[in-house]
């Protein structure tokens, strides 16, 4: 996996007004690796809030950009740039999936945006979509919401009620594993043990 810096980078939007948007599971996940280990990511480089921290015996470089969801390749070629990193080996993008469940998760080593504007920015900068990533479910329940889905971007940028923040919560904890795991022994390792485990979701999709 080499010995230099990785960079763990989350998607989302600045301000508190967005913090708990699904729209932000990406800046969500990167707090809570960064909690567990005690770190603040507060310094800027890049057009990004960073913090360091150390998995699996590797330094790594947690990032959320503060460019905005639809301009986020900039803060993130800069970045891979910055730490001189292989992006289909040294990166790992997080963000939030509409097609996926609440509370499930997708890791890839590669694929399309599928319409995600934050992801569309990152291959755009990248120049390629070959970077892992770890799509993060918040598309809501069958017949729940199903107005505030129908609009996507309204639904994205609303804040979460209780009952999908405390759907989430175990999922952010499961995308903290994977990302260890893929910083260890690699995106494939992490794809055969947690894209087969979300519960209740056989599809494999």
């Amino acid at each position: 996996m080499g010995s230099g810096a990785f960079l763990v980078i989350g998607l989302g939007n600045p301000g508190i007004e967005y913090q708990f948007t699904p729209h932000n599971a990406g800046f969500l996940a990167i707090d809570r690796i960064a909690g567990e280990h005690n770190a603040s990511v507060v310094n800027r480089r890049c057009r990004a809030l960073t913090a360091k921290v150390q998995l699996a015996g590797r330094e790594v470089i947690l990032a959320k950009p503060e460019t905005w969801m639809n301009l986020s390749g900039i803060s993130v070629g800069a970045l891979v740039d910055e730490f001189d990193v292989d992006p289909s080996g040294g990166l790992l993008v997080l963000y939030d999936e509409l097609d996926l469940p609440l509370g499930t998760l997708r890791v890839r080593e590669r694929g399309s945006t599928a319409g995600h504007n934050g992801a569309a920015s990152v291959s755009g900068a990248l120049g390629t979509d070959e970077w892992p990533r770890i799509r993060i479910g918040v598309g809501p329940e069958p017949g729940v919401q199903q107005e505030a889905f129908r609009r996507g971007r309204d639904y994205l940028l609303t804040p979460m009620s209780k009952r999908d923040l405390a759907a989430i919560d175990p999922v952010l904890d499961r995308t903290a594993r994977a990302v260890e795991m893929v910083v260890a022994r690699g995106v494939k390792a992490a794809m055969n043990e947690f894209n087969r485990r979300d519960p209740g979701d056989a599809a494999g999709k």
